[in-house]
This record gives C-alpha cells, structure tokens and sequence, in this order.
C-alpha cells in the first residue's frame, strides 16, 4: 500500500462529505425560496425584486441535484 493512495482515500472521503453537506443546504435553501420563508438576509442587497424566489428555488434545487449526483458519482468508484 503506497502513501498515495491512502491519502487520495481520505481526500475523495472529504470531498463526498462536502458536497453531501453543500446538497443538503441547497435543498432546504431552494425549498424554503419556493415557500417564501427564506431568511431575511440572504435577499439584502438584491436588485431582483419580483419572480426572484422562484428563480433561486429552482437554482437552489438543481445545486443540490448536482452536488448530490457528484457525492454519490465520487462515492461509487
């Protein structure tokens, strides 16, 4: 067993546990932008004013749909 390999090992752990977690973030973010309920600070500062919480539901939900796919992708090989 080389050292590269082992170390590659705990790099592709660590890189399936981000993604997993940037998923789950971006799903609960892209569903609380689709109830309306998102937190005041994350629309400060924002020019959209109308129709802009579906655009970010629908960016937040297809964030959390490749994060997960590349979490599950890196996890299976």
């Amino acid at each position: 067993m080389t050292t590269q390999s082992v170390s590659s090992g705990g790099s592709k752990r660590s890189l399936v546990i981000i993604l997993a977690v940037i998923a789950v973030i971006a799903l609960i973010l892209g569903v609380l932008w689709f109830a309306g309920a998102a937190p005041s600070f994350l629309d400060s500062g924002s020019h959209v004013k109308s129709g802009g919480h579906i655009f970010r539901g629908i960016v937040g939900l297809v964030v959390a749909a490749v994060c997960g796919v590349g979490a599950w992708w890196t996890n299976k090989k």
